[in-house]
């Protein structure tokens, strides 16, 4: 089937924390003037989320990186500076280093309420923060089929992004704990493949005639035909500490979606493996990060992160200079030579500790470097 080429424009959602600036700790109740403040200044590119205790920022449709680049850090500096009024401090991780779950209280909202009642304790854990980048594919039939190729990307994107190595001020031993906490949530994970538009839309009528969701938003899957936007959502990457990272990986979202529609325009495609075997990649990255190497499918071995990479970044070279986003792409050699937010977390606070601080103490450090690094260069 030949397909018209896509926009491929693009849009940045990011969840973030806030945190009481004296104690570090999570603000679990924050006045509700703070939220009106934000609205009154951002519109509807800022709301609430599941949490009192977090806040949602979207950009608008971009259509290069420079525009993505002024409308995130805008988004990010802006609630920053208005909860600072409050007292908070605005936070780009996926987990809090030290924040109990327990404590936090639900935003009151239908459909939040809505969640709370149909998973119980399972949402009462979701103190956790992604992010999701959006890229305009108008056809369905074409969304379907880049989301069954895109599936294989999603475990080397998640090793760009980790920034949850703690829970409950535990460390966890691995890199993004977030996807260890969604996935306790049904409707979650990696999507079946599916043969075509209608495929997808037949299973979310079904699901929808028996009750078991309202729509397509209830589906939590790491990649997903957006139920809202005529857009292909990536929603595996825990939310990104810098700026830099997180356009780097929205970016490399996209360049491989065209490259991806490029295979498809010359009657290719890249091969679709099953769950099972994605799923341990998946694992990997969630454990490892960028530490230990994903499988490369074609030779059935381990192969070092650095070199599937670079391969990664050959791929798509092409549409990154179409995009003229080249700079943005590159920057993941960076984000591996650097480490991600998850290294260094775990790097300050063993530097703490070994310092002479507490473990209580080393995780507020964590916190500073957290609520610094999520406004640096802005």
């Amino acid at each position: 089937m030949n397909y018209s080429e896509p926009s491929f424009t693009f849009g940045i959602e990011e969840e973030y924390l806030l945190t009481d600036r004296t104690t570090r700790d999570l603000a679990a109740d924050p006045l509700p003037e703070m939220m009106e403040a934000c609205r009154s200044a951002l519109g509807s590119s800022v709301g609430p989320e599941f949490l009192r205790s977090q806040i949602e920022v979207a950009t608008g449709v971009c259509r290069d990186p420079g525009e993505a680049r002024r409308q995130l850090a805008d988004l990010r500096g802006t609630v920053e500076r208005i909860v600072g009024r409050f007292d908070c401090a605005l936070v780009a991780a996926a987990t809090h280093p030290f924040g109990m779950w327990q404590q936090q209280k639900p935003t009151a909202a239908d459909r939040y309420s809505q969640i709370a009642e149909d998973l119980r304790l399972v949402a009462s854990r979701l103190l956790t923060c992604g992010m999701h980048v959006h890229v305009g594919i108008e056809d369905p039939e074409l969304r379907i089929d880049l989301m069954n190729q895109a599936a294989y990307f999603l475990p080397h994107l998640l090793a760009l992004s980790t920034s949850s190595p703690f829970w409950a001020g535990a460390e966890t031993g691995l890199m993004s704990y977030r996807l260890s906490v969604l996935d306790e949530l049904p409707r979650s994970g990696l999507p079946d493949p599916f043969r075509s538009a209608a495929e997808y839309d037949r299973t979310v009528a079904a699901m929808v005639a028996a009750g078991l969701i309202e729509d397509a938003t209830k589906l939590w899957w790491d990649i997903r035909p957006s139920a809202r936007f005529p857009t292909l959502e990536m929603r595996v990457t825990d939310v990104c500490t810098r700026l830099e990272d997180a356009l780097c990986i929205a970016a490399l979202f996209r360049c491989l979606c065209r490259m991806l529609y490029r295979l498809r325009r010359n009657n290719q495609s890249w091969r679709i493996y099953s769950r099972l075997l994605v799923n341990e990649n998946r694992w990997r990255a969630q454990r490892y990060g960028s530490d230990a190497g994903l499988v490369d499918f074609g030779i059935g071995e381990v192969v070092s992160y650095d070199k599937l990479l670079s391969e990664l970044l050959d791929l798509v070279s092409e549409d990154a200079d179409h995009f003229g986003c080249a700079q943005e792409v590159e920057r993941a050699r960076g984000i591996l030579a650097e480490g991600t937010s998850a290294h260094r977390q775990s790097a300050i606070w063993n530097e703490a500790q070994a310092a002479g601080a507490d473990s209580a103490a080393a995780l507020r450090a964590v916190v500073d470097w957290l609520a610094e690094h999520t406004v640096a260069g802005i």
